[in-house]
C-alpha cells in the first residue's frame, strides 16, 4: 500500500514558476514509477509527466521544455517544477504510481494523491 500527498499548489502569474511535491508512504514506495496528471474543469484527466524507477522521464507535448519531474527517493517524494506557466495549466494536478513502464494511461497507475490545485492568472 502506498499513500501519496501532494502540495505546493496555489496562485501563480503567467510567466512565473512554481514547484509541486508528492510524498509518499510506505515501504514498497521504491517499485514504483511515478507520474503526474492534472484535470481542468470540465475536461478528462491528461497525462503530464513520467519518472521511472532508475530517472528515466518523459513529458506530454504541452509541457515539454517547461515542465521537469524528479525523484528523490531518500525523501520518498517526486517533484513537478514548473516554469513558464500559462493559463492553460490551470488544473487539479495529482501524482500517481504504477508498475508499468512508460505510462501515460491513467488506468494504469494504482495509487493516487487527493490534488491540488493550481490556478495561472493572465
Amino acid at each position: 500500500q502506498v499513500q501519496l500527498v501532494e502540495s505546493g499548489g496555489g496562485l501563480v502569474q503567467a510567466g512565473d514558476s512554481m514547484r509541486l511535491s508528492c510524498t509518499a508512504s510506505g515501504r514498497t514506495f521504491s517499485r514504483y514509477a511515478m507520474g503526474w496528471f492534472r484535470q481542468a474543469p470540465g475536461k478528462e484527466r491528461e497525462f503530464v509527466a513520467y519518472i521511472g524507477a532508475i530517472g528515466l522521464t518523459y513529458y506530454a507535448d504541452s509541457v515539454k521544455g517547461r515542465f521537469t519531474i524528479s525523484m528523490d527517493n531518500a525523501k520518498n517524494t517526486v517533484y513537478l517544477q514548473m516554469n513558464s506557466v500559462i493559463p492553460e495549466d490551470t488544473a487539479v494536478y495529482y501524482c500517481a504510481a504504477t508498475i508499468s513502464a512508460y505510462s501515460r494511461n491513467r488506468n494504469d497507475y494504482v495509487y493516487w494523491g487527493q490534488g491540488t490545485q493550481v490556478t495561472v492568472s493572465s
